[in-house]
């Protein structure tokens, strides 16, 4: 699918005007003004958020974004639009939203209540539940298995959360070991300094995938939560701004879109290097793209 937009590939961060700081205003107001989208993306967390050794962001999420800005387009008029893609990371994006630096991370980000009490959610885009990756040499089953050992997650996520939750909750005594990225994390498992990665099972999925020996690990059927969704995320109190981002998703998730985009991204090979996630669409994730409605933890 192609989307008619200008791109703009930024990775300094725009001044915080008093507006932002705030962290509400009429995003719509400042889009009009400028001609001009910034989006946060990830520098690895395909298949939603990452860059190619060229430089360009892609991504599920990435594309998605580049619909909603072209409808935001078409809503206030404009002739073009400029996307300015703004790095962040698991700890950096809700800072960066709240900030004014990003108007709409466009990633992998789940949903939920403590979070919505600072920043807040599109309609959901994806689900997954957390599961923990390692080596299959080790033999780790099942979250009992971890007991006594380092297992590793990002810092900033949910499922850190939830490691420490289980932890403390079964007496595991494990060693939680946190990183400020998710690459980092899985770099611990493949040199065995972390016995298991706690992360989304849809990214433990692809980031073996891209690893140059993905027949080496193995990924948990044990989870550690329920499957929870993934929402772009902008900034609290701007009404307008969250319709229209929820009014664009709402059309390409009830048309034909939503389909094309989900086969991209998570049943044929995708770049750089043609890995392909083989994931059918989920019956609940279906669900949720038939009937798409804010979510409520």
């Amino acid at each position: 699918m192609r989307l008619s937009v200008f791109c703009l590939f930024l990775t300094c961060l725009a001044p915080i005007t008093p507006l932002q700081a705030a962290g509400e205003g009429d995003t719509l107001q400042q889009i009009a003004k400028t001609a001009k989208i910034r989006i946060g993306y990830r520098e690895a967390e395909p298949p939603f958020s990452y860059q190619l050794p060229n430089g360009e962001v892609t991504g599920f999420s990435t594309d998605l974004c580049r619909a909603i800005s072209e409808d935001i387009r078409r809503k206030l008029k404009l002739d073009r639009i400029e996307l300015e893609y703004v790095k962040a990371t698991p700890a950096t994006r809700f800072i960066l939203v709240r900030g004014g630096q990003i108007d709409i991370e466009c990633a992998a980000t789940t949903n939920n209540s403590e979070r919505r009490k600072i920043v807040d959610f599109s309609y959901p885009n994806f689900m997954t539940a957390t599961q923990f990756l390692s080596r299959k040499q080790d033999n780790l089953k099942s979250l009992a298995d971890l007991a006594g050992r380092s297992v590793t997650s990002a810092s900033g996520t949910v499922n850190i959360e939830q490691l420490n939750a289980v932890n403390r909750a079964k007496n595991l005594n494990i060693s939680v070991m946190p990183t400020k990225t998710n690459e980092e994390a899985f770099e611990l498992v493949v040199s065995g300094k972390a016995s298991a990665f706690v992360m989304d099972g849809i990214l433990l999925a692809a980031l073996a995938a891209t690893s140059e020996n993905p027949d080496l690990y193995a990924l948990s059927e044990e989870t550690l939560s329920a499957p929870e969704p993934y929402g772009l995320v902008f900034r609290r109190n701007d009404p307008g701004f969250k319709a229209a981002v929820n009014e664009s998703l709402r059309h390409i998730f009830t048309g034909p879109v939503i389909h094309g985009l989900y086969e991209k991204w998570f049943t044929k090979p995708i770049p750089p290097n043609g890995m392909n996630l083989n994931l059918p669409m989920a019956a609940s994730l279906k669900q949720a793209y038939e009937h798409p409605s804010e979510y409520q933890d």
